[in-house]
């Protein structure tokens, strides 16, 4: 059953039965533990990691009634008033990829790694917010079924159901975040997971307000998987990447939504293999098509992205090794011990699944339509895009957030304008009645925050607040002093 069959009546009935097996859950788990459970999950410190001043935890959340199936999550309190600032939920990709390997140690956590040590990142996102990294679906990182059937045909329903159990869990560890407000961030294949798991959070609080939820921001997200793919073949032949004669091919032969279509069920024509053939030759292996800009990292063979892109694609941005580098560290033995975390029915933790059996077709169905139902609850949603990224360009998702605010009636009350980071443009940004936002990061790529820290935090930041960004160049380029 897709996840968009579920607004029928049969989905009232579910839901009703899970929100009273959740309470009661949850019910008994308070009564076995103690008031603040989630101080057995503290993180002590991290090999190799700097002095700070912030609570980290990390460990464990069952999903099933047996606890067979578990979701491993990292969690950096806001670095000053933790208390009294919003809670952040963030997912990355894939799908199947570690949020903790690519959001927490490669784009806004508070570290990343650097040979035997970690560095601090000075514009982590736990300067605004409390940040919470997920690794889900089960089978991704650290998460673990001891059930191995549980990794075969994993959809979006499924990752939908356990992400929003893990997040009432986790509120049992935390109570002291319960009434926070909420946002959930994530990017790529996020678009599906980060939609859909905010669509139970509305439902569920028809039945009881059990989350204050106040809005989503996905990066480069998959939305509509042909209006996202197929703007592919512009941006390569605007970027100078494939020539005339194979753009014209790519654009009436073979698109790429056909190509992936294909792959997802097993049987790639001879027509589309000519075509993507001819593509890759021309775009070359050398060239990251998450940062079409930017160097690449010849040691590595990874991506947060490989569902989206069935060529081998190498990885990304800035430090460009910083995936093997995140690979080595979150392998040894103590920092495994540090974060409270183990392997199970793995011999090695990998960005993304070897293990999980997603089902891809699940890519075609469409979520912008979940994000007009959210908006019509009155949720706040912002689209941004690294405009340097070939994969999920900012084009397909500037024309589907239009399209959007076009068939829900919303006006822009902020024109098309460039925004500033400093006295830099930081990208451009259009607003649609301060509930419907799309904003581009420039120089940035698929992940917007490891390629371009400074500016996605002053996106982030005016997110939160509500706030639109700035304007105007500012002298003071700089943030503040972290204490």
């Amino acid at each position: 059953m897709h996840f968009l069959q579920w607004t029928s009546s049969p989905m009232a009935v579910f839901m009703v039965l899970l929100l009273l097996l959740l309470l009661l859950d949850i019910f008994c788990l308070a009564a076995e533990t103690e008031s603040f459970p989630g101080l057995l999950d503290r993180v002590g410190r991290l090999p190799g990691q700097p002095e700070v001043g912030f609570g980290q935890y990390s460990g464990y959340v069952a999903v099933d009634g047996r606890k067979q199936r578990v979701l491993f999550y990292y969690f950096a309190e806001a670095e000053q008033d933790p208390t009294s600032k919003p809670l952040v939920l963030w997912l990355n990709g894939g799908p199947g990829c570690s949020s903790l390997g690519v959001g927490a140690f490669s784009e806004n956590g508070p570290f990343r790694p650097s040979g035997e040590a970690l560095v601090r990142n000075e514009y982590s996102w736990n300067r605004e917010a409390n940040m919470l990294y997920l690794e889900t679906p089960v089978g991704v990182g650290f998460s673990y079924s001891t059930d191995t059937s549980s990794y075969a045909s994993v959809n979006d329903r499924i990752t939908a159901r356990d992400n929003l159990i893990f997040l009432l869990r986790w509120f049992v560890k935390f109570p002291q975040y319960k009434n926070s407000s909420l946002f959930i961030t994530g990017e790529s294949y996020a678009g599906h997971y980060v939609p859909q798991l905010a669509d139970l959070m509305i439902q569920l609080n028809k039945k009881q307000k059990l989350f204050n939820l106040k809005g989503i921001a996905l990066g480069n997200p998959v939305l509509e998987f042909a209006t996202d793919f197929n703007s592919r073949a512009e941006f390569f032949w605007s970027h100078g990447l494939i020539s005339d004669s194979t753009y014209r091919m790519f654009t009436s032969v073979c698109n790429y939504s056909r190509y992936v279509s294909e792959y997802a069920r097993g049987s790639i024509s001879p027509l589309c293999s000519k075509v993507m053939a001819q593509v890759t030759r021309e775009t070359s292996k050398f060239v990251d098509n998450y940062d079409v800009t930017l160097d690449v990292c010849i040691s590595s063979v990874l991506s947060q992205s490989k569902r989206l892109s069935p060529q081998h694609v190498s990885t990304e941005t800035i430090d460009v090794c910083i995936e093997d580098e995140t690979v080595k560290y979150l392998n040894r033995v103590d920092v495994q011990r540090a974060l409270h975390a183990r392997l199970v029915g793995v011999r090695r933790w990998f960005v993304c699944s070897n293990v999980l059996d997603y089902e891809l077709l699940d890519m075609e169905i469409p979520t912008i339509t979940i994000l007009g139902k959210l908006i019509r609850a009155g949720i706040p949603v912002l689209v941004y895009s690294g405009d340097q990224d070939s994969v999920i360009p900012l084009t397909g998702s500037r024309t589907l957030v239009h399209g959007l605010a076009k068939e829900l009636g919303l006006n822009a009350t902020i024109p098309y304008r460039v925004w500033f980071e400093g006295q830099q443009v930081g990208g451009w940004t259009q607003v649609y009645e301060n509930i419907l936002s799309f904003a581009t990061v420039r120089g940035a790529s698929h992940e917007a925050p490891f390629s371009q820290p400074e500016r996605s935090l002053v996106l982030f930041r005016a997110f939160l607040h509500a706030q639109p960004l700035p304007e105007a160049f500012s002298t003071n380029s700089k943030l503040p002093p972290r204490y």
